[in-house]
C-alpha cells in the first residue's frame, strides 16, 4: 500500500457475472510490515454467494494485507476470483496492552450465529435460522443452517440440517445432562431436537406440549430438563412450565407453574413480558428464577409443580435482555447485570447485584453493588476459570438488528472487590443475537448478531478474547500449569477426583460447558474447589448436591498462584 496505515478491515465482493466459479470460502487474511513476516488477523469460511463480504478486525497497523484463498467456496475447482477488494482503515491506533486482555483474530462464519453451544470435544456449534442470513421470510420451514467451528483446526464446515424438520431460530436452548444441546421451539415451536456430538447428527425429540419461541430452559439435578415462557412464537400467553424426561422421553405439563409471577411489565404485553427466563437448575429438582422480571421465584417440578415467590431484586426493575451468572455455585451467589425495562425502544441500566440462593423456597439476599461503566441490553457475560465474570457487547438503548448505541468496551467484574474493570474493546459490535461462551483453553469467544437478510447489521463472525490471566506483566504469554491426567472423566456428585500437575498450583475450579441465545445461557456455572495435596498430585471433591454440581459436562481448570489457568480436562458428572 507504499505506506504503513492503521487498517481494521477487508471487503470482498464475489464476481457478479452470474457465475459461482471462485467464490473463495475458507481462507485466511493477514497484515505484514516487510512483505516478509505476516500476522493472521483473520480466518474462516465465507458463504458461496455473491453477496458483498466485509470482515473487521482489531486495529493493526501494516503496509501489506492479502487474502490467502484456501478453499473454492462450492468445491468446483482450483480457482479464486474477485470483482473487487477494499482494505478498511483508520486514522488512529493505540497498541492494546495485555494487561487488559486482547481480542484475537476474526473469525469469519458462512451464517449469522444467533445460537452457539459449546460441546464436549470442545467445538463451537452455531446456527441461524431457515437462511443464513435472514430469519424472516420463511419461519417455520423445517430447515436450519448451521455450522461447526474446531478451534484446533481452525476449520469451519456448514450444515444444512432438515432431517428434525425444525427451524431452531429463537429457541429455548440448554445442554442436558449428557452434554447435548437440547434445542426447543422458536420458528418451528413446538419442536424439540438434540444434536448428537459423537455421531455429528441431529435427533428428532418428542413435540412440547405447548408450543413456544423465546422461552427458556434449564437442566435439572436429576437430568430432566424445565422450560417455562415463549410467547414471541405458537400463540401468546399462558405458557406455564413444563418439563423433559429422558428416562420417559416425553414432555408433562407442569399446572403448578404458572408463568405469570415471572412476567415483566412490559409495554407490548406479554408477547415480550415471559421471554428469555433467567433460571437456574438447583437442589431437590428445583428452578431458580432471577430474571429478567423484577419479581423472583421459585419453581418445584415434581407432581404438578409449584410456584412460590422469592422476593424483589431489591430495587432493580424490569430488566429484559439482562444477564444472570452463577459465577459462585458452592454459595449460590448470581451477578446479575444491566437489561432494560421493556425489550426494546427504552434506555437499558447500568444495574449490578449480586443475589444469593439458599435452600429451594426460601427469599433470595440481593446486595446492590458499583454499576457498571456502561448501560448495557443484549449483551453476554462469561464466567471465567477464577472467578471473574466478562460482559461483553449490549447497547445502552435496545433496538433490534441496531448498532447505533452499541458498547464496544468489555468489562470484567472482580467478586473480591465487587467491582468492574473496563477491557480492550471489541472490533464489532455484540447485540441482538450474539452470545458469548467460555472455551476448554480458557479463553471466551464473543459472536454473531444480526440475522436481518440485506441489512448493514449482519455480524457473520466472531473474535476470541485472551484474559489478562494468559499474560505476563511484559505483555509474553504465560507459562500455563498442564493437567497430565485425572484419576476420572466421569464421576458422581460428590466423588473425589486425584488431578496429577506439571507444576505447583493452588486452586481448581469447574465451569460447567455453556450455550447462548438472546443473551440467555442458563447453563454455566462455576464451582471453586479447594485441593489438599501431596507433591505435584492433588484431590478435589464435587459438591455432593447435584443441584449444585448439575449433571453434563464440565470443564475442570487447574490454577497456581498467579490465577493462571491450565486447559481445561472434560469432566461428566452424574446425578447420585
Amino acid at each position: 500500500m507504499k505506506k504503513t496505515y492503521n487498517v481494521n478491515g477487508l471487503t470482498y465482493l464475489p464476481r457478479q457475472d452470474g457465475t459461482a466459479n471462485g467464490n473463495i470460502g475458507q481462507h485466511l487474511i493477514q497484515l505484514s510490515s516487510d512483505g516478509t513476516t505476516w500476522t493472521t488477523v483473520a480466518s474462516g469460511t465465507y458463504l458461496d454467494d455473491s453477496s458483498p463480504k466485509s470482515t473487521p478486525w482489531t486495529t493493526a497497523q501494516a503496509r501489506y494485507v492479502r487474502i490467502v484463498a484456501q478453499t473454492e467456496a462450492g468445491g468446483r475447482g482450483p480457482w479464486t476470483s474477485a470483482a473487487e477488494i477494499n482494505v478498511l482503515s483508520t486514522a488512529t491506533y493505540t497498541k492494546p496492552p495485555t494487561n487488559l486482555g486482547i481480542w484475537g483474530a476474526t473469525l469469519d462464519f458462512p451464517i449469522v450465529p444467533a445460537a452457539a453451544a459449546i460441546l464436549p470435544n470442545g467445538k463451537v456449534l452455531m446456527w441461524s435460522s431457515w437462511k443464513p442470513l435472514d430469519f424472516g421470510g420463511g419461519g417455520g420451514s423445517g430447515t436450519t443452517d448451521t455450522c461447526i467451528y474446531d478451534p484446533a483446526t481452525g476449520t469451519v464446515s456448514r450444515k444444512i440440517v432438515t432431517e428434525t424438520q425444525h427451524d431452531m431460530f429463537c429457541p429455548g436452548l440448554s445442554l442436558d445432562a449428557s452434554g447435548r444441546p437440547f434445542v426447543t421451539g422458536g420458528n418451528d415451536a413446538a419442536k424439540l431436537s438434540i444434536y448428537d456430538p459423537n455421531g455429528n447428527n441431529w435427533v428428532a425429540g418428542p413435540n412440547m406440549q405447548i408450543q413456544r419461541g423465546y422461552q427458556s430452559s434449564a437442566t435439572l439435578s436429576d437430568g430432566r430438563i424445565f422450560t417455562i415462557g415463549g410467547s414471541w412464537s405458537g400463540g401468546e400467553g399462558n405458557k406455564n412450565g413444563e418439563v423433559w424426561s429422558p428416562a420417559s422421553n416425553s414432555w408433562s405439563l407442569l399446572p403448578g407453574c404458572p408463568v405469570a409471577p415471572m412476567l415483566t411489565a412490559d409495554t407490548r404485553g406479554v408477547y415480550r413480558a415471559d421471554n428469555h427466563g433467567w433460571l437456574f437448575g438447583w437442589k431437590s429438582g428445583s428452578v431458580f428464577q432471577a430474571g429478567p422480571s423484577k419479581a423472583m421465584n421459585w419453581y418445584t417440578t415434581t407432581g404438578s409443580g409449584a410456584q412460590k415467590a422469592a422476593g424483589l431484586r431489591g430495587t432493580d426493575p424490569d430488566a429484559m435482555n439482562g444477564n444472570a451468572i452463577m459465577y459462585d455455585a458452592v454459595n449460590g451467589k448470581i451477578l446479575t447485570v444491566g437489561g432494560a425495562p421493556n425489550y426494546q425502544d427504552n434506555p437499558a441500566t447500568s444495574n449490578a447485584r449480586i443475589v444469593t440462593i439458599g435452600a429451594p423456597g426460601t427469599t433470595a439476599s440481593v446486595a446492590a453493588i458499583g454499576n457498571m461503566a456502561n448501560a448495557r441490553a443484549f449483551h453476554n457475560s462469561v464466567v471465567m476459570p477464577d472467578g471473574k465474570v466478562l460482559v461483553v457487547g449490549g447497547e445502552s438503548y435496545p433496538v433490534p438488528f441496531s448498532d447505533a448505541t452499541s458498547t464496544l468496551i468489555p468489562e470484567i467484574f472482580n467478586p473480591a472487590t465487587s467491582s468492574f474493570t473496563s477491557v480492550n474493546p471489541i472490533a464489532v459490535p455484540r447485540v441482538y443475537h450474539s452470545w458469548a461462551l467460555l472455551l476448554p483453553d480458557a479463553t471466551v469467544i464473543s459472536g454473531g448478531g444480526g440475522l436481518c437478510g440485506a441489512c448493514q447489521t449482519n455480524h457473520p463472525n466472531a473474535q476470541i478474547y485472551s484474559p489478562a490471566y494468559l499474560f505476563k506483566a511484559d505483555g509474553t504469554k504465560a507459562s500455563r500449569p498442564v493437567i497430565n491426567s485425572v484419576s476420572a472423566s466421569n464421576v458422581a456428585v460428590g466423588a473425589k477426583i486425584t488431578i496429577s500437575m506439571n507444576r505447583a498450583v493452588t486452586s481448581f475450579s469447574l465451569v460447567r460447558y455453556g450455550s447462548g441465545t438472546h443473551s440467555v445461557n442458563t447453563d454455566q456455572r462455576r464451582i471453586p474447589l479447594i485441593p489438599t495435596a501431596s507433591g505435584l498430585s492433588y484431590t478435589v471433591t464435587v459438591p455432593s448436591d447435584s443441584g449444585v454440581a448439575l449433571p453434563g459436562a464440565w470443564m475442570l481448570f487447574a490454577l497456581d498462584s498467579a490465577n493462571v489457568p491450565s486447559v481445561a480436562k472434560t469432566i461428566f458428572i452424574r446425578p447420585s
